[in-house]
């Protein structure tokens, strides 16, 4: 039956995975450019300033990292990359992408003697962060007073510090890339921070870029006021209408194939331009047009299919995280209309004392489900999830 197929779906260029590349990374450039010049000008001992992406769920911002993460190979980087769970120590996440390193920069005769200074830094590191290390480096001995004051904020610019002499004298950078930066506690937050400050201050080719929701850029300031200038903070939102038709349309074109201009039109206009959606619709259309041209009565067909496999997956996997006092919370958001929604309407809504609604609206927040807009507003961190909320008000 496939095989009859114009529009086969095993050619089906487009890719709604999470953190899946798009086959065609369309409105981006600026961003890696930015981050191509900042690893240039470290390894070279130039002041650099590192990143912060902000954005919703669903814009792109883990692709992106993976993007910089090519860049930064490119210019003779080594890379580390992690996600920050909720409710792990940064100690713990870095410890064994910090061991990778050093190892590999001890393989360098310039750099072996400064690096095994380094491992003999993270061994006590480890046993003062109670890092079960499960039999790796036993044989190291720790080196006293170097990252073992049992202090984060003292210890890990220590071993970045290691690292960045190491890789100066190697020829390389480390660049970190941390995924959802708003997980990490205020404390490792701004142990992270000082650490990059301490590298930008040496010029050591060390850059971090981290990703995460938009409250990330007040998180970094409130945990050190000196973060606003020692990032970039470029935002990671939806295509602008050339760009979202650009992804759309090239992948379409590179098999061979053509989606009309009213079909086109429909799937960027109605997903606003939202990365996520519009690989998700492109990719439903895709399977089931006949082709060779995607029509738009196929892609109003396949909106429905569409919206289906948003709402079973993508929307789902969220709002079970959520208990039902926070489900009532965030419904009443969805009804009052688009965001940003403010507090006090939100009381109105659930007939409930302002007062009141605090822990709710910090748990919705630790849970990367809402964030604060302003001073008394909120609104949700996943595009179009009021519509997802409305179509499902029967249920909740």
């Amino acid at each position: 039956m496939l095989r009859g197929r114009i529009l086969d779906p095993y050619r089906n260029p487009f890719a709604p995975g999470a953190g899946s590349r798009p086959p065609e990374l369309a409105g981006r450039d600026a961003i890696l450019e930015a981050a191509r010049i900042s690893c240039g000008r470290a390894i070279r001992g130039r002041s650099a300033r590192s990143m912060m992406l902000l954005g919703l769920r669903g814009t792109g911002k883990t692709v992106l990292l993976n993007e910089v993460a090519r860049v930064a190979e490119s210019e003779g980087y080594l890379v580390s990359k992690v996600e920050a769970p909720e409710g792990e120590s940064l100690a713990r996440l870095l410890y064994p992408e910090m061991r990778k390193v050093m190892r590999s920069l001890s393989t360098v005769a310039a750099a072996r003697q400064i690096a095994e200074r380094g491992l003999k830094g993270l061994r006590g590191f480890a046993s003062i962060f109670k890092i079960d290390v499960g039999g790796v480096e036993l044989s190291v001995e720790a080196e006293p007073g170097l990252a073992d004051s049992g202090d984060i904020q003292y210890d890990l610019p220590d071993l970045f510090g290691v690292i960045g002499r190491a890789a100066q004298v190697a020829g390389k950078g480390w660049i970190l890339l941390i995924d959802e930066v708003q997980y990490l506690s205020s404390e490792d937050l701004s142990a992270l921070i000082v650490s990059i400050h301490r590298m930008s201050q040496d010029s050591l080719p060390v850059v971090l870029v981290g990703a995460g929701l938009p409250q990330v850029a007040k998180l970094a300031g409130e945990a050190k006021s000196y973060a606003e200038r020692l990032f970039q903070y470029p935002e990671v939102g939806a295509l602008d209408d050339t760009a979202a038709r650009r992804a759309v349309q090239l992948p379409i074109e590179e098999e061979e194939a053509s989606i009309s201009t009213g079909a086109l039109t429909e799937v960027v206009t109605r997903t606003q331009g939202y990365p996520f959606f519009l690989q998700e619709w492109a990719s439903v259309a895709w399977n089931n047009a006949e082709g060779p041209e995607i029509s738009t009565i196929e892609v109003q067909q396949a909106y429905v299919e569409t919206l289906a496999h948003l709402d079973s997956g993508f929307f789902k996997v969220r709002m079970d995280r959520l208990t039902k006092a926070e489900v009532a919370f965030v419904n009443a958001m969805a009804q009052l209309g688009d965001g940003p929604y403010a507090m006090a309407d939100i009381a109105t809504a659930m007939d409930r004392k302002l007062s009141s609604l605090g822990p709710a609206r910090a748990s919705i927040i630790s849970k990367g489900m809402i964030y604060s807009t302003d001073h008394g507003y909120l609104d949700f961190t996943v595009p179009l999830f009021a519509d997802f909320m409305r179509r499902q008000a029967p249920n909740y």
